[in-house]
């Protein structure tokens, strides 16, 4: 069994395994593990352990899911700590916006977000995915500014990786345009 969850600054929604033994009700925030890092989420349906009794197997499900799970209910702390890293990408925005500047590089900064682990910064940008999200990626790690995702968004949401080639399919990264 698995459960909808919306995360992420600029919205997804997607599958997640449950790794909790305790019911779970719709619109609940969680703590969601996505190929990102560790993320706040909100269930869109309820979750109750004795779904996986009709003989679906756990291990089956882990398998399916791997990368994407939930973890916990989020605590007062989890909250606290997402509301402190949203303040930081906040303060940080138009010195993104100068740097992208600088780099003379044709992306427009729309928002961004930290994972709640702090272990990585998402920048999203309206724009096609192409070099100049890579370039961002890359001068971001070469200055020292830790693990960056590029996340092209449009009009529809996020513009989603081709399933061959390009970016974020080998050399640079996974869920984005770069690390």
């Amino acid at each position: 069994m698995s459960v909808l969850v919306r995360y992420g600054q600029v919205p997804e929604v997607a599958r997640f395994a449950v790794a909790v033994d305790e019911h779970l009700h719709r619109g609940e925030q969680v703590v969601v593990r996505t190929s990102r890092g560790l993320e706040l989420g909100n269930l869109l349906q309820d979750w109750k352990p004795e779904s996986l009794e009709d003989g679906s197997s756990s291990d089956r499900l882990e398998a399916e899911l791997a990368d994407l799970r939930i973890v916990r209910k989020a605590t007062t702390d989890d909250r606290r700590t997402q509301q402190e890293r949203q303040r930081q990408c906040e303060s940080e925005f138009a010195t993104w916006q100068q740097r992208i500047a600088e780099w003379k590089l044709e992306l427009e900064l729309v928002d961004s977000e930290t994972t709640l682990d702090g272990e990585q910064l998402i920048l999203y940008v309206l724009n096609e995915r192409g070099p100049d999200c890579t370039k961002l990626s890359l001068y971001a790690a070469a200055g020292g500014l830790g693990t960056i995702t590029v996340q092209p968004v449009g009009i529809d949401g996020m513009i989603q990786l081709e399933p061959t080639g390009g970016c974020g399919t080998g050399g640079c990264g996974s869920g984005g345009c770069g690390h």
